[in-house]
């Protein structure tokens, strides 16, 4: 077995190629939809990539939604795109030194064909920044031969039967795309890659936060099957069960080709038959209201495939899955096949026993059918027979699943994708530039783990390490704050009361402003939470501090208060506690109490 991974994580600057925000138009309309159909071009050789070849065989309808906060006509593919954004190659390089890689001479753009929808163009830009650089790990050093910069796809919004909706307010956003080489031993070595890579992004400062900032796409191959792209890993606790899941799929495929090669089942070459004719009065609602609309009953025999297509590869999915998702790239819903049990669908023995006639079914044969308009049905089905004559694993991009499960999505792209962008001017990474990339450079993360444990305990410095707010604890303490309160308002008090409906709409402008009081001795650290839950309301600092109930008591003030309760501690917190600095009061009764 042999594992790769490629991470590809959202730089926080302006977009890519025009100066647009890199931000999203959440909960707003859109202000211009657009429909398009996208088609395959030649590559450079000459040649068209099959991935893209499979793409434009689905014949889609693109509807495009963009937005006046956050797209101008570049992500509209009506304006040529402005030069390379300066700040976001220079975050690239950086990581690129980062992970010790060699950084290039000469960024040159290409473009790397995608007609899924997911850009208007038809290509998305890349370019590589670095090369040969690598990750040390407990199982040993990890590869990473590629270093590349490149835009964000657009948002999918919805999959309608004949058209895909997407959002152009992600579009363009730069990407830095980590490639490692295939020395990963398996899952649990996997996720502490994707985990360190991830520490080592954030560790800049310079990256996006927040869910699907950072995406993880796996490579996993085995000895006797093939390589395959798992596209779109975004939670790492289940990096080990897609290996699992995947390596599984592979060995129970290789089971089922070897038992239809000791039955001499190919090559399949069965044509499709329409057999609408036997559900005419059925039973059965499924086919019943595909027919009335229009649709036929066509099928196939599978000879001696009984059996095999029930047999599961991985959790809840069979090999008959593995022939429905072929066939729904020709737009069906899916398949119906004889390892099934029919009676969910309703047909009658009759009915059965009658496909098995029409086909001409021997005991040890199945069948498949599609109910759809007839065209459709006929392309589904030949989807099903390409799939069906595999007597090997292909080699294929599979969509990651939430239970840790794949679906065919597409083939494996190869060189046709990729020719040379004519609109982008090459950009010379010469010593001037590298030494503005390597100035600005932040610490590694193995300095920032080495600070972090000075200044918090272990734990907690391992949190920070992990936070998205680490850039905010980093000016908070630089500002005087002691470390460990900031560090745990930030990990602990906040994410508290969120959990009970109190949440900061800006968390990095509301501490900010708090601690900028907590400075001055406006309020106690016990204070916190309550004031918090106040600005979590959309009130004002100022205003929440006039409150009697959390205005700090200090001073001549406290200690009168002490004389009054006896000097006894215990009282006087349980009546003052969010008024309150106990260090305050434990001087003033030692200088009372001699």
């Amino acid at each position: 077995m042999k594992i790769g991974i490629e991470v590809h994580q959202q730089l926080n600057t302006k977009r890519l190629f025009c100066r647009c925000p890199s931000m999203l138009a959440e909960g707003k309309d859109p202000t211009v939809v657009i429909d398009r159909r996208l088609h395959p071009v030649f590559s450079e050789l000459g040649e068209i990539d099959r991935a893209s070849m499979a793409e434009f065989e689905k014949s889609k309808l693109f509807e495009y939604q963009a937005f006046e906060q956050s797209n101008c006509l570049i992500e509209l593919d009506e304006e040529p795109p402005f030069p390379l954004n300066r700040d976001a190659l220079m975050t690239a390089l950086e990581i690129a030194l980062h992970l010790n890689a060699k950084v290039v001479d000469e960024i040159h753009m290409m473009r790397k064909i995608v007609i899924d929808g997911s850009n208007t163009t038809g290509f998305q830009r890349t370019a590589i920044v670095g090369f040969n650089g690598y990750l040390d790990t407990s199982k040993g050093k990890v590869e990473i031969p590629l270093i590349a910069i490149e835009e964000e796809s657009s948002g999918i919004v919805e999959t309608k039967h004949e058209k895909t909706v997407y959002r152009l307010d992600r579009l363009g956003i730069p990407l830095v795309e980590i490639t490692t080489d295939p020395s990963i031993k398996d899952g649990e070595h996997l996720r502490e890659v994707a985990e360190k890579i991830g520490l080592i992004l954030r560790a800049t400062g310079k990256v996006a936060r927040g869910l699907g900032t950072i995406r993880q796409d796996v490579n996993i191959s085995t000895e006797k099957g093939a390589r395959v792209e798992i596209k779109g890993v975004q939670d790492l606790r289940m990096l080990g069960k897609f290996v699992r899941n995947e390596v599984l799929r592979q060995e129970k495929l290789i089971d089922v080709i070897d038992e239809l090669k000791k039955r001499k089942a190919y090559p399949v070459k069965s044509k499709s038959v329409d057999i609408s004719e036997v559900f005419r009065g059925t039973d059965s609602k499924l086919i019943k209201k595909e027919m009335e609309m229009g649709g036929s009953v066509l099928a196939i025999k599978l000879p001696k495939h009984a059996g095999m297509l029930g047999k599961e590869l991985q959790p809840g999915k069979r090999y008959g899955t593995e022939l429905s998702d072929y066939a729904k790239h020709a737009r069906v819903k899916g398949i119906i096949h004889s390892d099934e049990e029919l009676s969910k669908y309703n047909f009658s023995e009759d009915e059965i026993s009658k496909i098995k006639e029409k086909l001409s079914m021997g005991e040890r044969d199945a069948f498949v059918l599609v109910v759809a308009p007839a065209k459709k049905a006929e392309a589904a089905l030949a989807k099903v027979m390409e799939r069906a004559n595999m007597d090997y694993v292909p080699e294929e991009t599979r969509r990651a699943n939430p239970d840790g499960t794949t679906s065919y999505l597409r083939p494996l792209p190869g060189r046709a994708r990729m020719y040379p962008e004519t609109d982008v001017p090459p950009v010379l990474i010469d010593e001037k530039l590298l030494g503005e990339t390597k100035e600005r450079m932040t610490g590694s993360y193995e300095e920032k783990k080495k600070s972090l444990e000075k200044i918090l305990n272990k734990e907690m410095a391992n949190r920070m390490l992990r936070s998205r707010h680490l850039k905010l604890f980093e000016k908070l303490a630089a500002d005087g704050i002691d470390p460990m309160l900031a560090a745990t308002t930030i990990e602990n008090t906040v994410v508290s009361l969120r959990r009970e409906g109190f949440g900061l709409k800006d968390v990095e402008g509301s501490l900010t402003e708090l601690f900028s009081e907590y400075k001055k001795g406006k309020f106690v650290k016990a204070a916190i939470p309550d004031i918090l839950k106040e600005l979590s309301e959309g009130e004002k600092i100022t205003e929440v501090l006039k409150s009697e109930k959390l205005k700090r008591i200090s001073g001549k003030e406290l200690e009168k208060i002490a004389k009054e309760n006896g000097l006894d501690i215990k009282k006087i917190m349980s009546g003052y506690r969010l008024r309150v600095d106990p260090e305050e009061l434990m001087q003033i009764i030692k200088k009372l109490r001699k």
